[in-house]
This record gives structure tokens, C-alpha cells and sequence, in this order.
């Protein structure tokens, strides 16, 4: 057995089967598996592009796929894909990525580092080394998903309370979902795939071990499907609640405003310069003392508000 490091290239062995990981390829890369192997220039050329959509392409000699696997971003509050392109040939596999996807860089590690965990996953075949890579990485789907579910209990409470705003937090998780569902929907078709592509690269049938990988790919859409239904009803309950609450305040104002009606219709006629009943002009009345005309005008303002409230408390408004 033996292990090798040459600049981005990074590769470790077990006989004659090797796994080559190259992190962040350039072109230096690309041409060292140009002359070292026979891949196609369009194949080597999608393993730099960062946007390529999953596929499979099947060769004569050898197989190139391209998944994506989620990565955790900005705290774990963004989800981002991550592009992993894999050569799958008699006696080798070549994995290329941009170094983000935590749980391939530590399968390839401990097999580097460690002999019997070297001896368990790459001196079985290429077919079965693929599929103990396959299955780690969807595998680390299931962490990511115990974080949304705890996301969903804690947004449950803040959506509830009227004193905190949870739109934001329930924007964010409804992105977080819709990312994961983009990642996931495309393995499960190309899963079923490899199942039947990969025994080629294989000594004995992988298909048994390919369907409980599609098992857990299963499991993660519904459960995805799940938080998807879940979000979006809490965020139609915090629309509705928001709704009501913004109601009731422009409610209270309009109540507030109608009962200040009178004492403005009476304050606009007792401010007009004009003659009026108690005025300056015509001499303040004072049969209640010195405050007559305002304690009467008070009357006249106060009256019909407390008739407006009477009557809104009697139709239900109030």
C-alpha cells in the first residue's frame, strides 16, 4: 500500500487500485490528467467549471459524473452546492472539488492516514470504494437536516409570539430547504443510475448496497418535503398573524380618531372669526364661573364620544 502528495494532487492506494483527490483544480491539474490518463478535453474542462448541472457520462473506459453535495455557509444559515466530479475507471477513481466538502475530505484522509481503514474502503474495488464515498456523503445530509428540524421547532415559538418579527428567520430556512431540495432532487435519479452502471467497476453486485444509498436519498426528500409543508405553513401563519395584529392597531386608531371627531368639529366653529354664542366677541358666558364656555364646550365634545363608544361597544367593534 502506499500514499502520495504532489501539490493539489493528492492520492493514496491499495495494490493496484488507486483514489487521486485533487482540491481546487487548475490547470496544472488538468494537464497532469491529460497525460496520464484519457479523458475527454470536455470532461476535464467541466471539472473546473463550478456550474455545471449533475450528469453522467459514460465512456468506453471509464465513466465521469458530476453531483452536488450541500456545504454549510455563513454560520450554517446559507446553504451552498458544491460540485464534486468523479473519473471512475478499472482501477482507479478521481475525485475533483473545490475543498468544501467536509465529509469526502475526511473519508480520504483517514484512508490515507489509517492502513485498515485503507484496507476496508480501496482494496475492494473501484465499484465499491465509490460507494462507500456515495454513501458517506449522502449520509451527511441527515446532520444537515437535524439542524432544519431543530430550525423549524425554534421558528415555531418566535412565529407565536407577538413580540418578536420572524420574517426573516422564516425567509431564511425556506431558502435553506429550497437549496436542499435543488441539491437532492438530482441524485435521486442519478443514484438509480449508477446502480446499474457502476457493477462494471465492480467484482461482485452492488446493486443491493446502491438501493439502500436510494433508501437514504428517499428518506432525506421526505423529510425535506416535510420542512418544505412546514415552512410554508408558518409562514402563512405569520402573515395572518402580522395581518391581525396590524389590523387591530389601525383598528384602535380609527377608533381613537373617530371619538376625536367632536371636539374637533366643535373646536374648528369656537376657532372661526365669527360671532358665536360664548364667544369673545359676544362676552364668555359665566353662570358656571369663570370656565363656563369651556366647561361647555368640554359637554358638547365629550357626549358625542361617549355615544360613538356606547355604540361600537354594542355592535361588538369595541
Amino acid at each position: 500500500m502506499t500514499a502520495a502528495k504532489i501539490g493539489k494532487i493528492d492520492e493514496t492506494s491499495c495494490g493496484s487500485l488507486r483514489w487521486i483527490n485533487i482540491e481546487k483544480p487548475g490547470q496544472k491539474e488538468l494537464e497532469f490528467l491529460a497525460s496520464n490518463y484519457s479523458f475527454h478535453p470536455l470532461a476535464l474542462e467541466d471539472c473546473i467549471s463550478k456550474i455545471q448541472l449533475p450528469k453522467i457520462d459514460k465512456y468506453r473506459d471509464y465513466i465521469f459524473i458530476i453531483l452536488h453535495f450541500p456545504c454549510l455557509k455563513d454560520g450554517g444559515k446559507l446553504v451552498a452546492p458544491s460540485q464534486l466530479s468523479i473519473f471512475l475507471g478499472k482501477n482507479y477513481i478521481i475525485t475533483i472539488h473545490q475543498g468544501d466538502i467536509q465529509p469526502l475530505t475526511d473519508l480520504f484522509r483517514r484512508c490515507k492516514e489509517d492502513e485498515q481503514t485503507r484496507g476496508a474502503i480501496i482494496c475492494n474495488s473501484v465499484g465499491y470504494t465509490f460507494y462507500r464515498l456515495l454513501d458517506t456523503l449522502v449520509d451527511a445530509f441527515f446532520p444537515i437536516l437535524d439542524y432544519v428540524l431543530r430550525e423549524l421547532d425554534e421558528i415555531e415559538d418566535i412565529v407565536f409570539d407577538e413580540k418578536v418579527e420572524a420574517v426573516r428567520e422564516v425567509t431564511l430556512l425556506r431558502r435553506k430547504i429550497a437549496d436542499l431540495r435543488r441539491i437532492t432532487f438530482p441524485l435521486k435519479r442519478i443514484v438509480r443510475e449508477l446502480a446499474r452502471d457502476v457493477n462494471s467497476f465492480s467484482t461482485f453486485d452492488l446493486t443491493p448496497y446502491f438501493e439502500d444509498i436510494q433508501d437514504h436519498i428517499d428518506k432525506v426528500w421526505e423529510t425535506l418535503e416535510e420542512c418544505k409543508e412546514t415552512i410554508e405553513i408558518y409562514k402563512d401563519t405569520d402573515f395572518m398573524l402580522n395581518t391581525e395584529k396590524t389590523n387591530k392597531i389601525l383598528a384602535i386608531l380609527t377608533i381613537v380618531f373617530t371619538l376625536s371627531i367632536p371636539a374637533t368639529v366643535v373646536g374648528t366653529i369656537y376657532g372661526m372669526n365669527i360671532n358665536l354664542p360664548g364667544g369673545v366677541e359676544t362676552g364668555p358666558w359665566d353662570f358656571l364661573g369663570t370656565y363656563t364656555t369651556l366647561i361647555i364646550l368640554l359637554i358638547l365634545s365629550i357626549i358625542p364620544a361617549l355615544l360613538m363608544l356606547w355604540y361600537f361597544h354594542r355592535v361588538g367593534w369595541i
